[in-house]
């Protein structure tokens, strides 16, 4: 698997299969009358693969960072950037999208940023969270995945998503 910067968050994109679709269409609408045609083809096929690609390095990044929890469940998810050559902001996106199917379970510590009680499950469970919506008040909020922090001075992490808080 070849691994490109940040190919977890820019993954997939429905305007390159829309670019792809309408380059095939030109190609395959007059095939007989140019050559040219071939080329469009070429263009269109070419960023087809390109994004199957993307879409089947999707699940393979996510076990390389499971893994890496598995193997060191304390770990932080710079560690896992430096481990792997991962970039950090494909990590937290797959740690988000770990959490979010069920996959990997814990809180993340808030003055260590690494991750604390992980639970690891191959099967996610479904289950369905409801939430408390507290009176205003001033409220800290992580700008990666909207998780509330503690208002102590000591929370330099977010406990949900291991992202560095910035004050």
């Amino acid at each position: 698997m070849k691994y490109e910067k940040n190919s977890y968050v820019e993954g997939i994109s429905l305007c390159s299969l829309i670019i792809a679709g309408a380059f095939l269409y030109w190609g395959f609408n007059d095939i007989g009358s140019s050559w040219w045609n071939l080329i469009q083809i070429a263009i269109g096929l070419s960023i087809l693969v390109g994004q199957v690609r993307a879409f089947t390095n999707r699940p393979k990044l996510r076990n390389i960072v499971l893994n890496e929890f598995t193997r060191n469940p304390n770990i932080s998810s710079e560690e896992i950037s430096t481990n792997t050559g991962i970039s950090r902001k494909d990590i937290k996106a797959i740690i988000l999208d770990l959490k979010g199917s069920g996959h990997l379970r814990g809180t993340f510590s808030q003055t260590t940023g690494k991750m604390q009680s992980v639970e690891i499950t191959r099967q996610p469970a479904k289950e369905i969270k409801e939430i408390e919506i507290k009176p205003s008040e001033i409220q800290r909020f992580c700008k990666e995945c909207g998780t509330e922090i503690d208002k102590s001075d000591e929370a330099q992490f977010c406990p949900y998503c291991g992202s560095k808080i910035e004050r």
